[in-house]
């Protein structure tokens, strides 16, 4: 069945070989974010939708794997249908969300953990009894819910997040990012007062004295036709995103993915699939550039998980929030050198999204508890 997610949100936990230094990335919500797991797939990280009428619900999620149901007159496909299923479909589940998503089920199976296929004993879900955007970003990124961001226009979050916290300490201060396609991340981080380093939105992201290439990249985003005035494309927060990590060298990251929600909220499945497949890919491609770097290899984790989860069915998956049966449905992985090799989770406590913060800061060795005391204990056994 589908299991549209969210934006996608990652975390980067990196680990300094000297001695006693750690340090954290965020690459994240994972956002690649979704329906998570409840039939089966995995952080299809990349999805937003346009706004909503109804702030409530919102927009954004992803897809684990290719739903039978939907791949035909439901699922809004103007690609050839035997073509996608050439691409993304298979009797075997576990074929079938591979073609989807290589690098999660080969890579981060296999070295890593995952959490939310509850047909394996495994639950992940959100808290906040909203199931949209910013109460799940708030949850995430604070370690608690906030039952007064009701609304994708709440504004600056009050709240104090992980990012915020970690870079109020000098060993992180000034290395602190945040790159995502929504613009609304801005708010959601509070952007003002965190202080953190941001590229969010259409803003074009090359400053100061430009190559052709970077000149090229800011006209790009200056004129291209938006599919959401907020939300910019998968591909035009990488390449930015890549450049940043050589030459910034952050030490925690957040990356939110938000793609994968705007053709879902636009009835497209055919792009769902495409641009969760291309999600799956930037994961991969800038878990590679780190590990070619001295300054990452063997050192970084990445977390990925997404902000809500998603309708289940022919027309539902389109839509998420408390009118949506399975939105509260998220999944999370983990991967890297602190984490065991355990792959799917099964049987095991259920977990929540307002564990990552917290998870976050353990992995750098830090008690974001101690300060927050609202925040949720880090996820158990990953580290």
């Amino acid at each position: 069945m589908p299991l549209p997610q969210d934006r996608a949100g990652f975390d980067n936990v990196t680990r300094d070989t000297g001695e006693n230094r750690e340090q954290a990335h965020r690459g994240g919500s994972c956002n690649w974010n979704g329906n998570g797991f409840t039939r089966y797939g995995l952080p299809l990280s990349p999805g937003r939708i346009p706004e909503d009428a109804h702030r409530g619900s919102d927009r954004k999620r992803r897809t684990a794997l290719a739903d039978p149901t939907v791949l035909g007159e439901h699922g809004g496909i103007w690609s050839d249908a035997a073509e996608l299923k050439k691409r993304f479909w298979s009797d075997d589940v576990s074929e079938r969300r591979k073609a989807l998503f290589p690098f999660l089920w080969t890579t981060i199976a296999q070295q890593g953990q995952i959490f939310g296929n509850q047909t394996k004993g495994s639950i992940a879900r959100v808290t906040n009894g909203m199931a949209f955007s910013y109460p799940g970003y708030n949850e995430m990124i604070t370690g608690h819910p906030d039952p007064k961001i009701d609304s994708n226009g709440f504004g600056p979050n009050p709240n104090l997040s992980v990012f915020e916290w970690l870079n109020r300490a000098p060993e992180f201060h000034g290395k602190v990012a945040v790159y995502g396609t929504w613009n609304v991340f801005q708010n959601i981080f509070n952007e003002k007062r965190s202080g953190l380093v941001m590229q969010t939105g259409w803003d074009p992201p090359e400053k100061g004295n430009l190559t052709p290439r970077q000149e090229l990249m800011n006209e790009l985003y200056r004129s291209m036709t938006p599919l959401d005035d907020e939300d910019t494309y998968n591909s035009f927060i990488q390449i930015p995103l890549l450049e940043y990590v050589k030459t910034g060298q952050p030490r925690v990251l957040f990356v939110g993915y938000g793609e994968t929600d705007n053709w879902a909220h636009a009835g497209r499945y055919d792009l769902v699939l495409e641009s969760a497949h291309g999600f799956d890919h930037f994961v991969q491609q800038l878990w590679e550039q780190m590990q070619a770097m001295p300054e990452y290899r063997d050192s970084t984790t990445f977390i990925l998980t997404t902000d809500h989860g998603r309708g289940s069915g022919p027309v539902e998956w389109k839509d998420h929030g408390v009118d949506e049966k399975g939105s509260e449905n998220i999944w999370i992985a983990v991967l890297g050198p602190d984490t065991r090799s355990r792959g799917e989770r099964e049987n095991v406590a259920p977990v929540t999204q307002a564990q990552i913060a917290a998870t976050v800061a353990a992995f750098l060795g830090k008690n974001y508890q101690q300060d927050v005391p609202l925040a949720a204990a880090p996820l158990p056994d990953v580290r």
